[in-house]
């Protein structure tokens, strides 16, 4: 978890923001968001939205009076709570890859299905690393395990073997529900989840203007419960969105919002994230660009979006459309990341390993971004210029007769600084061989691997779960 210490970036002028801002207003009252859920429109229309078949009908005063109602940060809670993370306010959270299918493999020099050992894998890798907050999900897609049982494998998996913060799975209120239960086994009790929420789940808005029931089925169970919720667009420009950067803004926040609207309507105080994953499409191949400058001022205005509702904001990542991890995989990581941290991004999701915008993870990027992430939580950090950090009297000391290396304030503070995991330091002359970041990354995961020692886990608890998941099969 990153404290900024840095003000966020606003792209937009006050009155550009208001005029968005009037502009999703509209498109919430005079087109209306589809509901895939008699449920949910029946709550809806109860609260005084207009609804006619599917489709439901915002009032400015209904958007603005539910959206009041979300907090403006909230703590997450973790089995181990030394890992407890706060969303919102001048926090910054990373969280690994999420729904890739497949993975490159580095040595074929090809990409394959997601396995569920490749699921923990990443899993050691971020609960090994001091930058990853939040894990589970689908941080990988395991091909080989059945669907029904998929998710309650993965966080298994998740709690297994790391002791931070979770999410879990939006697929439908049946999978919410038994993520749910899983979690109460982990901490307690359901009761005490509902109290402390644990459990952060992904809810897409199907674009244009619509929700699905599976991801509304979910939405309630964890409202319901007091579960925070991401509620995510993925607008993609020209082909699921107007093609010009404002006109897909005000589409998927309009989604977004009238998300927001219904958790509250559910649950007063439902903790929500405003959330995007929206990028531009390159119409000459049909392929979104993910790591593209245009994508980066979406992220960036999601955030000021957010910050203008009083909510917490999720976007951007270490995103690349590159397919290996190469230098093109690493300069639009890096100027994706740094900006989704300088615009006061509170949830990163994405932070890691991602190649081929959004399809496949590699291990190599995974360790690459982990190592950009050090660099943007140093840099993001304060400046101390208290006495000690001005070093007066270390100047007046080497200027009588010494040396900056010798001196004590050189000693006291010689391990200040980061240290990379991967990036080369050395000269030409004391390298001892020339590799590149990727080779370097692929040997550093080998070790991290090979000496990964997961934290305690209660042997009667991880037995309980290992009963509940036999029972769902």
């Amino acid at each position: 978890m990153i404290l900024r210490e840095l003000k966020p970036l606003d792209f937009l002028k006050p009155e550009e923001l208001e005029t968005i801002h009037q502009a999703v207003l509209t498109i919430l009252g005079k087109a209306g968001v589809e509901f895939h859920s008699q449920e949910a429109r029946d709550i809806l229309k109860k609260a005084g939205a207009r609804v006619e078949g599917e489709k439901v009908f915002f009032p400015p005063e209904l958007v603005m009076e539910q959206v009041a109602l979300a907090p403006s940060e909230f703590t997450l809670h973790a089995r181990n709570p030394e890992n407890n993370v706060v969303i919102g306010g001048d926090y910054t959270v990373y969280a690994p890859g999420y729904g890739s299918p497949y993975v490159m493999d580095y040595v074929q020099n090809k990409r394959r299905n997601a396995t569920y050992e490749d699921y923990i894998a990443f899993t050691k890798l971020a609960g090994s690393s001091e930058n990853f907050d939040v894990v589970g999900g689908v941080l990988v897609e395991p091909n080989d395990i059945p669907d029904n049982l998929r998710h309650a494998k993965m966080l298994h998996a998740s709690v297994k073997y790391t002791d931070k913060c979770l999410m879990g799975s939006a697929m439908g209120a049946k999978k919410a529900q038994e993520s749910l239960e899983m979690a109460g086994i982990v901490f307690g009790g359901i009761d005490r989840v509902r109290k402390n929420p644990a459990l952060i789940s992904l809810i897409n808005t199907n674009s244009p203007l619509k929700f699905d029931p599976r991801m509304l089925g979910a939405m309630m169970v964890y409202a319901r419960n007091n579960q925070p919720v991401i509620i995510a667009a993925l607008a993609m420009t020209g082909t699921t969105s107007a093609v010009t950067l404002a006109g897909s803004l005000i589409q998927q926040s309009a989604e977004i919002l009238a998300g927001i609207v219904f958790a509250q309507l559910v649950n007063p105080g439902t903790p929500v994230v405003f959330g995007s994953a929206s990028s531009i499409v390159d119409l000459r191949t049909g392929s979104l660009a993910i790591g593209s400058p245009e994508s980066v001022k979406m992220f960036s205005v999601i955030a000021q979006l957010a910050r203008h509702y009083g909510v917490p904001s999720r976007g951007g990542g270490s995103l690349t459309d590159a397919l290996i991890p190469d230098s093109q995989s690493g300069y639009e990581s890096m100027m994706v990341l740094m900006n989704t941290v300088l615009s006061g991004t509170n949830f990163v999701l994405h932070a890691a390993g991602l190649l081929e915008n959004y399809m496949t993870m590699s291990y190599e990027k995974f360790i690459n971004d982990d190592e950009m992430l050090g660099m943007i939580r140093n840099f993001s950090g304060r400046f101390p210029v208290d006495d000690d950090a001005l070093a007066l009297d270390t100047m007046f000391r080497v200027v009588e007769g010494g040396n900056f290396i010798a001196d004590e304030h050189t000693f006291k503070h010689m391990k200040d600084m980061r240290n990379p995991i991967v990036s080369s330091r050395q000269n030409y002359a004391s390298a001892t061989e020339l590799t590149d970041t990727a080779q370097r990354a692929h040997e550093y995961c080998k070790q991290v691997l090979r000496d990964f020692q997961r934290p305690p886990f209660d042997e009667k608890t991880e037995a309980e779960l290992n009963k509940y998941i036999e029972g769902l099969g």
